[in-house]
Protein backbone atom coordinates (compact mmCIF):
# COMPACT_ATOMS: atom_id res chain seq x y z
CA UNK A 1 0.00 0.00 0.00
CA UNK A 2 2.50 2.21 0.82
CA UNK A 3 4.83 1.52 -1.81
CA UNK A 4 1.81 2.30 -4.10
CA UNK A 5 1.19 5.75 -2.76
CA UNK A 6 4.77 6.25 -3.61
CA UNK A 7 4.36 5.34 -6.81
CA UNK A 8 1.44 7.71 -7.28
CA UNK A 9 3.66 10.88 -6.15
CA UNK A 10 5.28 11.14 -9.38
CA UNK A 11 2.39 10.83 -11.51
CA UNK A 12 0.43 13.15 -9.18
CA UNK A 13 3.64 16.09 -9.84
CA UNK A 14 3.27 14.79 -13.67
CA UNK A 15 -0.43 15.74 -13.88
CA UNK A 16 -0.46 18.96 -12.11
CA UNK A 17 2.23 20.43 -14.08
CA UNK A 18 0.73 19.66 -17.16
CA UNK A 19 -2.50 20.41 -15.61
CA UNK A 20 -1.47 24.46 -14.39
CA UNK A 21 0.08 24.76 -17.56
CA UNK A 22 -3.23 24.20 -19.92
CA UNK A 23 -5.19 26.46 -16.60
CA UNK A 24 -2.78 29.06 -17.54
CA UNK A 25 -3.20 28.88 -21.32
CA UNK A 26 -6.79 28.59 -21.14
CA UNK A 27 -6.62 32.32 -18.36
CA UNK A 28 -3.89 34.15 -21.23
CA UNK A 29 -6.82 32.75 -23.98
CA UNK A 30 -9.61 34.50 -22.03
CA UNK A 31 -7.85 37.69 -21.38
CA UNK A 32 -6.22 37.62 -25.22
CA UNK A 33 -10.39 36.99 -25.98
CA UNK A 34 -11.23 39.66 -24.04
CA UNK A 35 -8.93 42.36 -25.73
CA UNK A 36 -9.59 40.91 -29.21
CA UNK A 37 -13.59 41.53 -28.67
CA UNK A 38 -12.41 45.38 -28.02
CA UNK A 39 -10.43 44.99 -31.12
CA UNK A 40 -13.77 43.89 -33.31
CA UNK A 41 -16.16 46.51 -31.74
CA UNK A 42 -14.75 49.35 -31.28
CA UNK A 43 -14.68 50.61 -35.09
CA UNK A 44 -14.73 54.51 -34.68
CA UNK A 45 -12.66 56.84 -32.77
CA UNK A 46 -14.29 57.43 -28.97
CA UNK A 47 -15.46 60.88 -28.04
CA UNK A 48 -12.46 60.96 -25.74
CA UNK A 49 -10.14 60.40 -28.77
CA UNK A 50 -11.00 63.01 -31.60
CA UNK A 51 -8.11 64.96 -30.53
CA UNK A 52 -5.50 63.19 -30.57
CA UNK A 53 -6.15 60.39 -33.09
CA UNK A 54 -7.86 60.00 -36.60
CA UNK A 55 -10.88 57.57 -37.80
CA UNK A 56 -8.10 56.36 -40.20
CA UNK A 57 -5.31 55.74 -38.27
CA UNK A 58 -7.45 54.29 -35.80
CA UNK A 59 -8.68 52.00 -37.86
CA UNK A 60 -4.89 50.82 -39.08
CA UNK A 61 -4.19 50.66 -35.20
CA UNK A 62 -7.26 48.20 -34.63
CA UNK A 63 -6.58 46.20 -37.58
CA UNK A 64 -2.85 45.68 -36.78
CA UNK A 65 -3.10 44.64 -33.46
CA UNK A 66 -6.17 42.77 -34.18
CA UNK A 67 -3.98 40.65 -37.02
CA UNK A 68 -1.25 40.47 -33.85
CA UNK A 69 -3.80 39.10 -31.51
CA UNK A 70 -4.93 36.33 -34.05
CA UNK A 71 -1.46 35.39 -34.93
CA UNK A 72 -0.68 35.38 -31.05
CA UNK A 73 -3.14 33.01 -30.34
CA UNK A 74 -2.14 30.44 -33.06
CA UNK A 75 1.41 30.76 -32.05
CA UNK A 76 0.64 30.65 -28.59
CA UNK A 77 -1.63 27.62 -28.67
CA UNK A 78 1.02 25.77 -31.08
CA UNK A 79 3.78 26.30 -28.82
CA UNK A 80 1.18 24.92 -25.66
CA UNK A 81 0.40 21.83 -27.63
CA UNK A 82 4.15 21.49 -28.33
CA UNK A 83 5.13 21.46 -24.94
CA UNK A 84 2.17 19.22 -23.80
CA UNK A 85 3.23 16.66 -26.43
CA UNK A 86 7.08 16.47 -25.33
CA UNK A 87 5.78 15.70 -21.59
CA UNK A 88 3.85 13.38 -22.36
CA UNK A 89 6.11 11.60 -24.98
CA UNK A 90 8.90 11.57 -22.89
CA UNK A 91 10.63 14.39 -25.50
CA UNK A 92 13.00 15.82 -22.50
CA UNK A 93 14.57 12.24 -21.65
CA UNK A 94 14.97 11.74 -25.27
CA UNK A 95 16.69 15.10 -26.25
CA UNK A 96 19.06 13.90 -22.53
CA UNK A 97 19.52 10.40 -24.05
CA UNK A 98 20.26 11.83 -27.46
CA UNK A 99 22.91 14.17 -26.08
CA UNK A 100 24.40 10.93 -24.13
CA UNK A 101 24.66 8.68 -27.80
CA UNK A 102 26.51 11.95 -29.29
CA UNK A 103 29.23 11.69 -26.20
CA UNK A 104 29.10 7.69 -26.53
CA UNK A 105 30.23 8.26 -30.16
CA UNK A 106 32.84 10.48 -29.29
CA UNK A 107 34.23 8.11 -26.99
CA UNK A 108 32.71 9.81 -23.31
CA UNK A 109 30.92 8.26 -20.68
CA UNK A 110 28.10 9.02 -18.64
CA UNK A 111 29.84 10.55 -16.20
CA UNK A 112 30.51 13.89 -18.04
CA UNK A 113 27.20 14.80 -16.47
CA UNK A 114 28.44 18.50 -17.84
CA UNK A 115 29.61 18.08 -21.37
CA UNK A 116 26.46 15.95 -21.78
CA UNK A 117 24.32 18.61 -20.56
CA UNK A 118 25.93 21.07 -23.08
CA UNK A 119 25.26 19.41 -25.82
CA UNK A 120 21.65 18.55 -24.55
CA UNK A 121 21.05 22.29 -24.39
CA UNK A 122 22.59 22.75 -27.54
CA UNK A 123 20.26 20.24 -29.31
CA UNK A 124 17.59 22.13 -27.63
CA UNK A 125 18.26 25.14 -28.70
CA UNK A 126 18.46 24.01 -32.30
CA UNK A 127 15.19 22.48 -32.02
CA UNK A 128 13.29 25.58 -30.80
CA UNK A 129 15.28 27.37 -33.52
CA UNK A 130 13.31 25.46 -35.87
CA UNK A 131 10.41 25.09 -34.77
CA UNK A 132 10.22 28.62 -33.85
CA UNK A 133 11.32 29.63 -37.72
CA UNK A 134 7.85 29.11 -39.24
CA UNK A 135 6.25 31.24 -36.63
CA UNK A 136 9.02 34.33 -36.89
CA UNK A 137 8.71 34.46 -40.92
CA UNK A 138 4.96 34.52 -40.78
CA UNK A 139 5.08 37.43 -37.83
CA UNK A 140 7.67 39.04 -39.62
CA UNK A 141 7.03 38.36 -43.44
CA UNK A 142 3.00 38.24 -43.47
CA UNK A 143 1.77 40.43 -39.68
CA UNK A 144 4.39 43.27 -39.49
CA UNK A 145 5.16 43.21 -43.37
CA UNK A 146 1.09 43.39 -44.07
CA UNK A 147 1.34 46.57 -41.89
CA UNK A 148 4.25 47.77 -43.26
CA UNK A 149 6.63 47.66 -40.21
CA UNK A 150 8.63 44.53 -41.78
CA UNK A 151 11.88 46.48 -43.51
CA UNK A 152 13.93 43.41 -43.34
CA UNK A 153 14.55 41.17 -47.01
CA UNK A 154 14.56 37.47 -46.52
CA UNK A 155 18.28 36.87 -46.63
CA UNK A 156 18.87 39.60 -44.05
CA UNK A 157 16.23 37.36 -41.91
CA UNK A 158 18.05 34.48 -42.14
CA UNK A 159 21.46 35.18 -41.63
CA UNK A 160 20.10 37.54 -38.53
CA UNK A 161 18.85 34.10 -36.72
CA UNK A 162 22.15 32.43 -38.03
CA UNK A 163 23.74 34.86 -35.99
CA UNK A 164 21.87 34.91 -33.03
CA UNK A 165 22.20 31.03 -32.60
CA UNK A 166 25.75 31.23 -33.22
CA UNK A 167 26.09 33.68 -30.50
CA UNK A 168 23.68 32.32 -28.38
CA UNK A 169 25.49 28.90 -28.37
CA UNK A 170 28.58 30.93 -28.15
CA UNK A 171 27.33 32.36 -24.69
CA UNK A 172 25.17 29.39 -23.42
CA UNK A 173 28.03 26.87 -23.52
CA UNK A 174 30.29 28.76 -20.91
CA UNK A 175 27.38 30.21 -18.54
CA UNK A 176 25.85 26.64 -18.05
CA UNK A 177 29.02 24.78 -17.82
CA UNK A 178 30.06 27.21 -15.01
CA UNK A 179 26.73 27.32 -13.90
CA UNK A 180 26.57 23.58 -13.04
CA UNK A 181 29.89 23.18 -12.17
CA UNK A 182 29.55 25.93 -8.77
CA UNK A 183 25.98 23.39 -8.32
CA UNK A 184 28.41 20.27 -8.49
CA UNK A 185 31.57 21.97 -6.13
CA UNK A 186 29.62 24.48 -3.72
CA UNK A 187 28.67 21.72 -1.49
CA UNK A 188 25.47 22.14 1.06
CA UNK A 189 25.58 26.19 0.32
CA UNK A 190 25.81 25.89 -3.42
CA UNK A 191 22.85 27.99 -3.81
CA UNK A 192 24.83 31.14 -1.79
CA UNK A 193 27.73 30.60 -4.63
CA UNK A 194 25.41 30.68 -7.51
CA UNK A 195 23.93 33.77 -6.63
CA UNK A 196 26.73 35.49 -6.48
CA UNK A 197 27.57 33.43 -10.13
CA UNK A 198 24.70 34.59 -11.52
CA UNK A 199 25.03 38.56 -10.15
CA UNK A 200 28.31 38.16 -11.66
CA UNK A 201 27.09 37.23 -15.14
CA UNK A 202 24.34 39.73 -15.12
CA UNK A 203 27.12 42.91 -13.83
CA UNK A 204 29.38 41.60 -16.96
CA UNK A 205 26.50 41.06 -19.34
CA UNK A 206 24.89 44.55 -18.89
CA UNK A 207 28.42 46.09 -20.23
CA UNK A 208 29.48 43.05 -22.53
CA UNK A 209 25.89 43.16 -24.62
CA UNK A 210 25.69 46.95 -25.29
CA UNK A 211 29.48 47.40 -26.17
CA UNK A 212 30.69 43.94 -28.28
CA UNK A 213 27.26 41.52 -28.59
CA UNK A 214 24.43 44.58 -29.82
CA UNK A 215 27.04 45.58 -33.12
CA UNK A 216 26.92 41.97 -34.06
CA UNK A 217 23.59 42.66 -35.32
CA UNK A 218 23.37 46.80 -35.79
CA UNK A 219 24.94 49.92 -36.55
CA UNK A 220 25.55 52.19 -33.69
CA UNK A 221 26.60 56.09 -34.90
CA UNK A 222 27.38 58.96 -32.66
CA UNK A 223 24.72 61.31 -32.61
CA UNK A 224 25.88 64.08 -34.94
CA UNK A 225 26.52 67.92 -33.23
CA UNK A 226 23.61 69.93 -33.38
CA UNK A 227 20.82 71.34 -31.78
CA UNK A 228 19.16 67.70 -30.31
CA UNK A 229 22.79 66.71 -29.65
CA UNK A 230 23.52 69.82 -27.26
CA UNK A 231 19.81 69.67 -26.00
CA UNK A 232 19.72 66.17 -24.78
CA UNK A 233 23.26 66.73 -22.73
CA UNK A 234 21.60 70.21 -21.29
CA UNK A 235 18.81 67.29 -19.93
CA UNK A 236 21.83 65.26 -18.59
CA UNK A 237 23.63 67.89 -16.99
CA UNK A 238 20.53 69.12 -15.19
CA UNK A 239 19.43 66.38 -13.49
CA UNK A 240 23.20 65.10 -12.76
CA UNK A 241 23.05 62.15 -15.31
CA UNK A 242 26.73 60.90 -15.75
CA UNK A 243 26.26 60.77 -19.95
CA UNK A 244 29.31 59.53 -21.71
CA UNK A 245 28.20 59.20 -25.25
CA UNK A 246 25.25 59.44 -27.47
CA UNK A 247 24.29 56.64 -30.25
CA UNK A 248 21.79 56.48 -33.05
CA UNK A 249 21.02 52.54 -34.18
CA UNK A 250 19.65 51.62 -37.45
CA UNK A 251 16.36 49.84 -35.94
CA UNK A 252 15.13 50.89 -39.56
CA UNK A 253 16.52 47.93 -41.10
CA UNK A 254 14.72 45.78 -39.34
CA UNK A 255 11.27 47.41 -38.49
CA UNK A 256 9.26 50.82 -38.44
CA UNK A 257 9.33 50.33 -34.77
CA UNK A 258 10.83 52.88 -32.53
CA UNK A 259 12.35 53.12 -28.83
CA UNK A 260 14.92 54.73 -26.72
CA UNK A 261 17.15 53.39 -23.98
CA UNK A 262 20.24 54.17 -21.54
CA UNK A 263 22.91 51.73 -20.53
CA UNK A 264 26.47 51.68 -18.21
CA UNK A 265 27.52 51.66 -14.65
CA UNK A 266 28.70 54.69 -12.39
CA UNK A 267 29.80 57.64 -14.29
CA UNK A 268 29.94 55.55 -17.42
CA UNK A 269 26.23 55.81 -19.16
CA UNK A 270 25.33 55.83 -22.64
CA UNK A 271 21.98 56.79 -24.64
CA UNK A 272 21.14 54.87 -27.57
CA UNK A 273 18.27 56.65 -29.65
CA UNK A 274 16.55 54.33 -32.58
CA UNK A 275 16.32 56.20 -35.90
CA UNK A 276 13.50 55.52 -36.22
CA UNK A 277 12.63 57.64 -33.23
CA UNK A 278 13.96 61.00 -35.00
CA UNK A 279 11.73 63.05 -37.37
CA UNK A 280 13.27 62.27 -40.83
CA UNK A 281 16.01 60.65 -39.39
CA UNK A 282 15.91 57.94 -42.03
CA UNK A 283 14.77 60.19 -45.15
CA UNK A 284 17.73 62.19 -44.41
CA UNK A 285 20.10 59.69 -44.19
CA UNK A 286 18.01 58.51 -47.33
CA UNK A 287 19.06 61.05 -49.43
CA UNK A 288 22.64 61.74 -48.02
CA UNK A 289 23.63 58.26 -49.24
CA UNK A 290 21.75 58.26 -52.46
CA UNK A 291 24.01 58.24 -55.91
CA UNK A 292 23.75 61.06 -58.83
CA UNK A 293 20.84 59.54 -60.75
CA UNK A 294 18.73 59.23 -57.25
CA UNK A 295 17.50 62.55 -55.44
CA UNK A 296 14.59 62.80 -53.24
CA UNK A 297 11.93 63.51 -55.79
CA UNK A 298 12.45 60.15 -56.95
CA UNK A 299 11.35 58.69 -53.46
CA UNK A 300 7.82 57.80 -53.57
CA UNK A 301 5.46 59.98 -51.45
CA UNK A 302 4.05 57.31 -49.10
CA UNK A 303 7.97 56.10 -48.23
CA UNK A 304 9.02 59.85 -47.46
CA UNK A 305 5.83 59.71 -45.06
CA UNK A 306 6.87 56.86 -43.77
CA UNK A 307 10.26 57.80 -43.31
CA UNK A 308 9.73 61.27 -41.98
CA UNK A 309 7.63 60.10 -39.31
CA UNK A 310 9.14 60.07 -35.34
CA UNK A 311 9.59 63.00 -32.85
CA UNK A 312 10.45 66.74 -33.49
CA UNK A 313 13.88 67.43 -30.80
CA UNK A 314 11.87 68.87 -28.03
CA UNK A 315 9.22 65.71 -28.26
CA UNK A 316 12.64 63.37 -28.07
CA UNK A 317 14.08 64.97 -25.16
CA UNK A 318 10.74 64.78 -23.64
CA UNK A 319 11.16 60.65 -23.99
CA UNK A 320 14.61 60.68 -22.54
CA UNK A 321 13.21 62.98 -19.65
CA UNK A 322 10.95 59.87 -19.10
CA UNK A 323 13.40 56.97 -19.44
CA UNK A 324 15.86 59.03 -17.40
CA UNK A 325 13.15 59.52 -14.42
CA UNK A 326 13.74 55.65 -14.44
CA UNK A 327 17.37 56.26 -13.25
CA UNK A 328 16.84 59.28 -11.03
CA UNK A 329 14.43 57.42 -9.36
CA UNK A 330 16.74 54.38 -8.37
CA UNK A 331 13.84 52.20 -10.59
CA UNK A 332 16.91 50.22 -12.29
CA UNK A 333 19.08 49.79 -9.16
CA UNK A 334 15.20 48.55 -7.45
CA UNK A 335 14.54 45.76 -10.32
CA UNK A 336 18.08 45.08 -9.87
CA UNK A 337 17.73 44.48 -6.44
CA UNK A 338 14.46 42.66 -7.17
CA UNK A 339 15.90 40.13 -9.72
CA UNK A 340 18.71 39.24 -7.70
CA UNK A 341 16.62 38.54 -4.38
CA UNK A 342 14.03 36.36 -6.34
CA UNK A 343 17.23 34.81 -8.13
CA UNK A 344 18.39 34.05 -4.42
CA UNK A 345 15.15 32.79 -3.36
CA UNK A 346 14.76 30.30 -6.21
CA UNK A 347 18.04 28.91 -5.78
CA UNK A 348 17.87 28.31 -2.53
CA UNK A 349 14.14 26.40 -2.87
CA UNK A 350 16.42 24.32 -5.89
CA UNK A 351 18.54 23.37 -2.96
CA UNK A 352 15.75 22.00 -1.06
CA UNK A 353 14.34 20.28 -4.12
CA UNK A 354 16.90 18.70 -6.28
CA UNK A 355 17.13 15.86 -4.61
CA UNK A 356 13.73 14.81 -4.53
CA UNK A 357 13.96 11.47 -6.80
CA UNK A 358 10.16 11.99 -7.32
CA UNK A 359 10.91 15.22 -9.43
CA UNK A 360 12.76 13.43 -11.58
CA UNK A 361 10.88 10.34 -11.93
CA UNK A 362 7.30 12.51 -12.72
CA UNK A 363 9.26 13.38 -16.26
CA UNK A 364 11.14 10.11 -16.91
CA UNK A 365 14.24 9.72 -15.32
CA UNK A 366 14.11 6.98 -13.33
CA UNK A 367 17.72 5.96 -13.00
CA UNK A 368 19.41 9.27 -13.04
CA UNK A 369 19.20 12.56 -11.57
CA UNK A 370 21.35 14.93 -13.65
CA UNK A 371 21.40 18.47 -12.45
CA UNK A 372 20.83 20.67 -15.35
CA UNK A 373 17.72 18.23 -15.75
CA UNK A 374 16.82 18.98 -12.48
CA UNK A 375 16.89 22.60 -12.75
CA UNK A 376 14.71 22.41 -16.03
CA UNK A 377 12.03 20.57 -13.85
CA UNK A 378 11.73 22.68 -11.31
CA UNK A 379 12.53 26.32 -12.72
CA UNK A 380 10.40 25.61 -15.91
CA UNK A 381 7.60 23.20 -13.78
CA UNK A 382 7.53 23.45 -10.33
CA UNK A 383 8.06 26.82 -10.03
CA UNK A 384 5.36 27.67 -12.33
CA UNK A 385 2.49 28.88 -9.74
CA UNK A 386 5.49 31.38 -8.32
CA UNK A 387 6.61 32.54 -11.54
CA UNK A 388 3.31 33.20 -12.68
CA UNK A 389 2.97 34.96 -9.98
CA UNK A 390 5.86 37.03 -10.04
CA UNK A 391 5.18 38.16 -13.47
CA UNK A 392 2.04 39.68 -12.17
CA UNK A 393 3.74 41.22 -9.35
CA UNK A 394 6.82 42.69 -11.66
CA UNK A 395 3.81 43.53 -14.19
CA UNK A 396 2.34 45.96 -11.96
CA UNK A 397 5.33 47.18 -10.68
CA UNK A 398 6.86 48.42 -14.14
CA UNK A 399 3.37 50.30 -14.57
CA UNK A 400 3.81 52.20 -11.08
CA UNK A 401 7.60 53.22 -12.14
CA UNK A 402 6.54 54.30 -15.62
CA UNK A 403 3.75 56.66 -14.01
CA UNK A 404 6.17 57.91 -11.86
CA UNK A 405 8.89 58.37 -14.54
CA UNK A 406 6.29 60.23 -16.32
CA UNK A 407 5.23 62.68 -13.41
CA UNK A 408 9.16 62.78 -13.23
CA UNK A 409 9.19 64.32 -16.65
CA UNK A 410 6.62 66.96 -15.86
CA UNK A 411 8.62 67.88 -12.77
CA UNK A 412 11.21 69.01 -14.97
CA UNK A 413 8.24 70.72 -17.72
CA UNK A 414 8.54 68.70 -19.90
CA UNK A 415 4.72 67.38 -19.81
CA UNK A 416 3.45 69.41 -22.83
CA UNK A 417 6.30 67.51 -24.97
CA UNK A 418 5.91 64.34 -23.37
CA UNK A 419 2.55 64.23 -24.04
CA UNK A 420 2.45 65.13 -27.54
CA UNK A 421 5.67 62.66 -28.34
CA UNK A 422 3.81 59.83 -26.70
CA UNK A 423 0.32 60.32 -28.92
CA UNK A 424 3.11 60.59 -31.90
CA UNK A 425 4.76 57.62 -30.57
CA UNK A 426 1.40 55.79 -30.58
CA UNK A 427 0.18 56.28 -34.18
CA UNK A 428 3.93 55.46 -35.27
CA UNK A 429 3.73 52.19 -34.01
CA UNK A 430 0.23 51.48 -34.74
CA UNK A 431 -0.89 51.15 -30.57
CA UNK A 432 -4.37 50.67 -30.26
CA UNK A 433 -5.25 53.07 -27.45
CA UNK A 434 -8.62 51.75 -26.37
CA UNK A 435 -7.68 48.16 -23.41
CA UNK A 436 -9.82 46.53 -22.05
CA UNK A 437 -8.82 46.75 -18.34
CA UNK A 438 -8.06 43.14 -16.86
CA UNK A 439 -6.45 42.58 -20.13
CA UNK A 440 -3.93 45.65 -19.65
CA UNK A 441 -3.76 44.82 -15.93
CA UNK A 442 -2.61 41.41 -16.74
CA UNK A 443 -0.21 42.07 -19.51
CA UNK A 444 0.91 45.68 -20.22
CA UNK A 445 4.07 46.59 -18.52
CA UNK A 446 3.30 50.37 -19.67
CA UNK A 447 0.15 51.86 -18.74
CA UNK A 448 -2.16 52.38 -22.27
CA UNK A 449 -2.01 55.98 -23.66
CA UNK A 450 -5.37 57.59 -22.09
CA UNK A 451 -4.34 56.41 -18.42
CA UNK A 452 -0.74 58.18 -19.03
CA UNK A 453 -1.68 61.26 -20.67
CA UNK A 454 -4.92 61.35 -18.04
CA UNK A 455 -2.01 61.04 -14.98
CA UNK A 456 -0.12 63.54 -16.58
CA UNK A 457 -2.85 65.92 -16.29
CA UNK A 458 -3.21 65.24 -12.81
CA UNK A 459 0.14 65.38 -11.63
CA UNK A 460 1.16 68.30 -9.48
Amino acid sequence: MMSSAMDDVPRLIFNSVVLFSWLVFVWETYLSYRQRQIFKSVTNVPDALTTIQDQETFTKARLYQLDKSNFGFWSTLFSQCEITIILLLGGIPCVWGSAGDVLEYWGYTPDYEILQSLVCVMLATVYSTLTGLPWALYGTFVVEERHGFNKQTLNFFLWDKVKKLVVVTALEVPITAGLLYVIKMGGDYFFIYTWFFIFLLSVVMMSVYADYIAPLFDTFTPLEDGQLKTMIEELAASIKFPLKKLYVVDGSKRSAHSNAYFYGFFNNKRIVLYDTLLEGYCLKKKTETATETETEAEIPPGVQEEMARGCTDREVVSVLAHELGHWKLNHTVKNFIIMQVNTLLCFGMFALLHQRVELYEAFGFSHSQPTMIGLIIIFSFIFSPYNELMSFLITALSRKFEFEADAFAKSIHKSESLRSALVKLNTDNLAFPVTDWLFSMCNYTHPPLLERLDALSKTD
